[in-house]
């Protein structure tokens, strides 16, 4: 009973015209500030520069990895199988080799300038070496890039930070290094990364 008797007397106040002002007060007050929010949320979204690497890319270039050339002695492996101390090669390959190339802990002894008539291969002569597959290792002088800067005859070099297609000769190559002999520069950067002609880039520090 006095329960009911006291929820009877909040009704009565709630009617008054003091508490229906106050009572409309809140509510305009709640409803301006959440439009006041969202009119601030809704600014600060439009404002907000979103990260978008195409554009960034576009506007500040694209980082690569580069290679300053400068001309070096370097080695390069040629396969070779050997089997008794004694292999086979074609006659685009012969000039490769010569006597007295380390192949690991063995070293050719002698190179056939003459094609064997049973096999018409030129024979290589080692010595010390494990019958399998064994590497030659080539000593050159040139200009060393890794395999995957170059792109048929061409690498991209660094002009301006734009990246510039060179036509090169290749001198040799092996699983992992290309030997340059014509097209680059001394100081020239050669371009690691994949990119396209004409593209702007930035050089990754």
């Amino acid at each position: 009973m006095i329960q009911k008797q006291q929820i009877e007397n909040i009704v009565k106040k709630l009617k008054t015209r003091k508490s229906k002002n106050i009572i409309y007060s809140i509510v305009i007050f709640m409803f301006f500030s959440w439009f006041a929010y969202r009119f601030i949320a809704v600014y600060q979204e439009n404002n907000f520069d979103v990260f978008n690497i195409i554009r960034n890319n576009t506007k500040n270039g694209t980082p690569v990895y580069v290679l300053q050339m400068e001309q070096q002695n370097g080695v390069l492996y040629e396969p070779l199988t050997v089997k008794n101390n004694r292999a086979y090669v074609s006659g685009a390959r012969i000039d490769m080799f010569k006597p007295g190339q380390k192949i690991g802990n063995c070293k050719i002894t002698s190179v056939s300038k003459n094609i064997d008539l049973d096999t018409g291969m030129h024979i290589i002569k080692t010595t010390g070496c494990e019958n399998g597959l064994q590497y030659v290792e080539i000593k050159q002088n040139g200009f060393f890039v890794p395999v995957s800067a170059v792109h048929g005859n061409i690498v991209f070099v660094s002009d301006n930070e734009i990246a510039k297609p060179r036509e090169i000769i290749v001198g040799g190559r092996d699983a992992q290094n290309v030997l340059i002999t014509h097209g680059l520069e001394k100081g020239d950067i050669v371009i690691l990364s994949d990119i396209k002609d004409g593209q702007k880039i930035k050089i990754a520090k």
